[in-house]
């Protein structure tokens, strides 16, 4: 009897934020080795919690929440979110053009499956978060990077990505605040970001989830205001700024003049019908997430837990002789280097085995974001700030492991 073969698709598809690696950290840890993991953006596993008055809305609707609810999410939702899009300057958004969904993820799966055809592009950054690459393949698009380089602070060049538009392309993806970098992009580039892609006539998906996630008073630009009445959608939710994932409460704002996407805001209708509703009993908890005051700064500011990680991430690298970051300004990411002139031969994946494999370290390699030749890892921010200063014990004694062993290679080619 045949065996059953998966799509085809899935050959092309990535996902090693929970992986090899991960699984390899899970037999570690069965066989009972201690593992400190650095490779998921999920604060309830790092002692976060959810802020209570976003728990006690909850409560108060358990029994409002046993139906199916609207196919785009409750209604005083999407008002709430309307009213945040509305303040930061947002054009055209309405509550029939805002779309709640099971956590971001699978907004960014209905807005591309809405939107391609077979064969069409997407703009995507390298390094993304490697579930937009995904969503492109799955939906029979074809994904094409511009670079966001370390030497230009993992900010995009807008002239490059210019040059990559062809016949096919159908939209162009920001992540801002950014995941994997930490990069926070000025109202400048922005600026001439819209301009390429209302030349081009290309759809704007920005991804905001980390929008109110920011250090050392770096501002946040909303990209729908800057876009004005040209297309985009916006991307937002409870799991990051509101420590909630597990609630799995996403939104997706359609912004710009409704006329050129009528068309579109009813294909998305369709398809967040098909799959019935979002979670209703969390979606109650909107609402006095976006409305009542912001809990998130506490964190981010200096002497919250959050800042300091970032603090101990920056004196730990530029102490290492082997490492090097541009500083995140947002998001609840780091993502250093190994610097070429420490180790010139390298390989990002081998070396998160082994710094899991020797140290007990579990975090992402660079590649795992769509970014080639890479030197990079990708840290979370959230573990205790004293964790993570241990962490970079470790992973410099890998490295002075490495370069050790180095020199004999490199004296015997000379």
């Amino acid at each position: 009897m045949s065996s059953i073969k998966p799509s085809a698709h899935l050959a092309e598809v990535r996902y090693e934020i929970r992986g090899a690696l991960t699984r390899r950290a899970r037999e570690m840890e069965a066989a009972g080795l201690p593992i400190i993991k650095l490779n998921i953006g999920n604060p309830g596993r790092y002692g976060f919690s959810v802020p209570p008055h976003l728990r006690e809305a909850i409560g108060a609707h358990l029994v409002d929440s046993e139906a199916y609810g609207h196919e785009q999410g409750l209604e005083e939702a999407r008002e709430a979110i309307v009213d945040q899009q509305r303040a930061r300057g947002a054009v055209g958004v309405e509550v029939e053009r805002v779309f709640i969904g099971n956590g971001v993820s699978e907004l960014i799966d209905i807005s591309l499956r809405a939107l391609l055809q077979p064969g069409d592009e997407v703009l995507l950054p390298s390094p993304d978060y490697p579930l937009w690459s995904a969503a492109t393949i799955l939906n029979d698009g074809n994904p094409r990077y511009y670079r966001c380089l370390a030497e230009n602070g993992h900010l995009p060049d807008p002239d490059e990505i210019d040059a990559l538009i062809g016949p096919r392309t159908r939209a162009l993806v920001l992540i801002n605040p950014n995941n994997p970098t930490g990069a926070v992009y000025p109202k400048a580039l922005l600026e001439r970001i819209v301009e390429v892609a209302r030349r081009h006539g290309l759809l704007l998906l920005c991804d905001e989830i980390y929008d109110e996630i920011l250090y050392d008073d770096t501002p946040f630009q909303p990209l729908a205001a800057v876009a004005g009445d040209h297309p985009c959608v916006s991307f937002g939710g409870l799991s990051k700024v509101h420590r909630a994932c597990g609630y799995r409460v996403g939104w997706m704002s359609l912004s710009g003049d409704p006329q050129r996407t009528a068309a579109y805001r009813d294909a998305l209708q369709l398809l967040a019908a098909l799959r019935l509703c979002a979670n209703v009993t969390a979606q109650w908890a909107v609402r006095p997430a976006l409305l009542d005051a912001p809990t998130i700064g506490a964190l981010t500011s200096p002497g919250g837990r959050l800042h300091e990680a970032r603090r101990i991430v920056l004196e730990s690298v530029a102490a290492s002789p082997f490492l090097d970051v541009v500083a995140p300004g947002g998001a609840i990411y780091a993502f250093p280097r190994i610097r070429a002139d420490a180790l010139p031969q390298f390989d990002d994946t081998a070396f998160a085995l082994r710094l899991l494999e020797d140290e007990g370290v579990l975090v992402v390699p660079g590649t795992s974001f769509n970014l080639a030749a890479s030197r990079h890892l990708r840290l979370t921010l959230l573990p205790e700030p004293a964790q993570l200063a241990e962490v970079f014990v470790r992973m410099g004694r890998v490295l002075a492991r490495m370069a050790d062993e180095a020199q004999p290679a490199a004296s015997a080619v000379a």
